[in-house]
């Protein structure tokens, strides 16, 4: 075992603060990455603060991880020392249950294991995330960058990337449909440029009449004001698929007034109770309301391979590894466009 420097929080109520940690020994599928960035998710902010119950402690966020090899075990075929890459949401599952053999590892039968606060088979306790310097990953579980792309902006894609990319390859978005994205965040952001990059006839739909400019320049076609009755009325039944990111309790039959017949919104923000639904609001249409989970990582690695075809990459705020208290409460109160990455060398010195 090594030991590292990282940042953590020792309790839901604690500030994160420089810890140690261990990090296993190269073994012979293992990649060892030294880590230059890493991305902030509000997923991280519900685990420091024990948001959704069952955190682990002390919690090492981060799981938007970007890096350079430095070491490979001797079985590992496709890295080599200096590659650039990257881990995100996962670093483990079964690999014999029926969604990992179908490239599905988020639904592994098992429990995927979290990059952070999942089960560590290899030291035992929980696992920890990016905020740290070093990180020892499974080959399987490790994404080539394409050179292309600005580093430190590819974070992001590992979370907020992937989480919007497989629900529009999924519902198969094709060229010319018109795709409505529902908040504009971390996640909306990203649904914006990969919905447009795929072509669709992009609307953003958003109760906010000061985010249109900067919708349009993200690549929205038309931005719709969802608390405007008449605007909302003249859009009914005109969309092909609308992707939900909106990460709190709300009303969704307004929504799906929008959908076209046989259309879907996908909800891929709020993870937790939502407004009651009229079930008239399905019926009346065969409209559907699904969800996505992340996506698996041969999916995640043709995301990161459509981003470095079409030059996308989050916009980010690039931080110390020491402003990260301060950086969780700006999320909180949507105080960033779109994305904190911390920059790791802040830790290292």
């Amino acid at each position: 075992m090594s030991q590292v420097k990282a940042y953590g929080a020792q309790d839901k109520d604690a500030d994160l603060k420089q810890i140690d940690i261990e990090r296993r020994e190269v073994k012979d599928k293992d990649v060892k990455i030294q880590i230059t960035y890493c991305g902030v998710c509000h997923s991280d902010i519900h685990t420091v603060r024990n948001d959704w119950g069952g955190s682990k402690y002390p919690v090492v966020p981060g799981h938007e991880i970007i890096g350079k090899v430095v070491e490979v075990g001797n079985q590992v075929s496709n890295f080599k020392e200096g590659d650039l890459v990257g881990v995100g949401c996962m670093v483990d599952s079964c690999r014999e249950c029926d969604p990992c053999k179908n490239d599905l590892e988020q639904f592994c039968e098992s429990g995927m294991v979290g990059t952070y606060n999942g089960k560590d088979k290899h030291l035992g306790g929980h696992t920890f995330g990016g905020y740290s310097e070093m990180i020892v990953v499974e080959e399987h579980f490790v994404l080539s960058i394409p050179k292309n792309l600005d580093e430190k902006a590819v974070a992001p894609l590992l979370c907020a990337g992937i989480t919007t990319y497989s629900p529009l390859r999924h519902w198969n978005v094709q060229e010319g449909d018109k795709v409505g994205v529902i908040g504009l965040g971390g996640l909306g952001h990203m649904g914006i440029k990969l919905a447009h990059a795929m072509g669709a006839k992009v609307v953003m739909i958003t109760t906010s009449p000061k985010k249109a400019e900067d919708a349009k320049r993200l690549g929205a076609d038309e931005v719709l004001i969802s608390k405007d009755e008449e605007a909302m009325k003249k859009h009914a039944n005109s969309f092909d698929f609308l992707l939900n990111t909106v990460p709190v309790k709300h009303d969704i039959n307004p929504y799906l007034a929008l959908l076209k017949i046989d259309a879907t919104m996908v909800m891929v923000g709020a993870i937790e109770p939502l407004e009651p639904m009229h079930g008239g609001s399905l019926i009346m249409g065969r409209k559907r309301v699904a969800g996505s989970l992340i996506g698996g990582i041969k999916e995640t690695q043709e995301m990161l391979d459509f981003c470095g075809e079409h030059n996308v990459v989050s916009d980010v705020e690039v931080i110390d590894m020491q402003n990260i208290n301060d950086a969780y409460e700006r999320v909180v109160n949507s105080d960033v466009k779109y994305r904190f990455v911390i920059d790791m060398e802040s830790l290292r010195n």
